[in-house]
C-alpha cells in the first residue's frame, strides 16, 4: 500500500501506509487495520503537524512547577513533558493535565540519585533490581496518565553503565511496556554536557535499538545534543527522522530558543513538517530572558505555515 497523506485546514494530517504510526510515536498496525479504530475511537487523535510540547523542567521555571501547566496552556501549548514530577503526586499531575486540556507526551525514568552524581541507572550493572522496580512503576504511571512515551536514562560508564545490562533490563521491561501501550525511549546525550554517558551519538542508539529489535523501543532524537557532538542536523534528519519516536529542540551552543545559533531551525522544522513524522516536538531549551518573551520563534513559524 503506498503512502497517502490527507491534510485538513492546514494543520491536521493523516498518513496511511506501511509505516503508519499512532500519535504516541510507536509503530502500530497497518493502515487498513487502524483506520476503523481511528474513526471509531476518541482515544486516538489525528496527527497535528508540528505539535510542540513544553518541557516543564526547562520552560516556565520562573514560577512553581504546579503553575507551569496553566502557563503552558495559556501560551498555546497542547502537550507537556518533563524530567520528573516536580515533587507532585501522580493524581495532582493528572488533575492539572485535565484542568488545562494538556496531553502528557513524555517523562523520564530510571534517573537514579541526581544529587549523588547519577545520570540514569537503566544500564548500571548491579542496580538492575532498582531499575526494574522504578521503571515498572513509571510504566504504570504513564499508562494511568495516558502518556505514551517514557525516556529511560542509561547512566554513566564510570558508574558501571553497560549496553548488556540495559539489554537485560529491557528484555523484562519491554513486554510490560507493550502491554500498557507505552514506548520506551533511548536518547544520546552529548559528551560535553554529560561526560561519560553511555550513548553520545544518534548512530550508537540507532544501532543498539536495531539490535534489540522491539516495536516498543524507540529513538529520542534531540537536535541540540546531536549538534553539540558535531552532527549535521539537516543531513541527519534525512537519515534518522523516520526512525525517531520523539524529537527535542534547542539551539547551540547556549541551549536557548531555537531561533539564533548554529542550527538552522527554519529549515529543520520545515523539513520535519513536510515529512511523515507524526510525533511531538519537545521544547527542551533554557529561555534566554523569560519563557513567554522567548516564544516568538514558535508564533512566527506557526503563522508562516498557517498562511503558506
Amino acid at each position: 500500500m503506498s503512502s497517502i497523506r490527507w491534510t485538513f485546514s492546514r494543520n491536521i494530517r493523516w498518513t496511511f501506509g506501511r509505516n503508519m504510526k499512532c500519535t504516541d510515536g510507536c509503530p502500530k498496525s497497518s493502515a487498513r487495520e487502524l483506520l476503523p479504530i481511528l474513526l471509531a475511537s476518541s482515544t486516538h487523535q489525528l496527527a497535528y503537524m508540528l505539535r510542540f510540547s513544553a518541557n516543564l523542567s526547562f520552560l516556565f521555571t520562573e514560577i512553581p512547577f504546579a503553575d507551569r501547566f496553566a502557563a503552558a496552556a495559556a501560551s498555546g501549548f497542547r502537550g507537556v513533558e518533563f524530567i520528573d514530577f516536580g515533587g507532585l503526586p501522580r493524581q495532582q499531575i493528572a488533575d492539572l493535565l485535565e484542568s488545562h486540556s494538556l496531553k502528557l507526551v513524555m517523562f523520564n525514568t530510571a534517573l537514579g540519585d541526581w544529587g549523588k552524581g547519577d545520570r540514569g541507572i537503566a544500564a548500571i550493572a548491579g542496580r538492575e533490581a532498582e531499575c526494574r522496580s522504578v521503571v515498572f512503576q513509571a510504566i504504570d504511571q504513564a499508562a494511568d496518565l495516558k502518556c505514551g512515551l517514557l525516556h529511560l536514562m542509561s547512566g554513566l560508564r564510570s558508574r558501571g553503565a553497560r549496553e548488556q545490562t540495559l539489554r537485560d533490563n529491557l528484555e523484562l521491561l519491554l513486554p510490560y511496556a507493550a502491554q500498557q501501550n507505552v514506548c520506551l525511549l533511548i536518547e544520546p546525550l552529548n559528551s560535553r554536557d554529560v561526560p561519560d554517558y553511555l550513548f553520545n551519538t544518534v548512530g550508537q542508539v540507532h544501532e543498539f535499538i536495531g539490535s534489540v529489535n522491539h516495536p516498543r523501543l524507540g529513538l529520542q532524537f534531540d537536535l541540540y545534543h546531536h549538534r553539540m557532538m558535531g552532527g549535521d542536523v539537516l543531513a541527519s534528519l534525512e537519515v534518522y527522522l523516520g526512525k525517531a519516536a520523539h524529537i527535542q529542540i534547542a539551539n547551540t551552543p547556549d541551549r536557548g530558543e531555537p531561533d539564533a545559533g548554529q542550527i538552522d531551525y527554519a529549515t529543520a522544522l520545515t523539513s520535519i513538517d513536510e515529512s511523515d513524522y507524526q510525533g511531538w516536538i519537545g521544547c527542551e531549551y533554557r529561555p534566554r530572558v523569560g519563557t513567554r518573551e522567548g516564544l516568538g520563534w514558535m508564533e512566527r513559524f506557526q503563522a508562516k505555515h498557517a498562511s503558506g
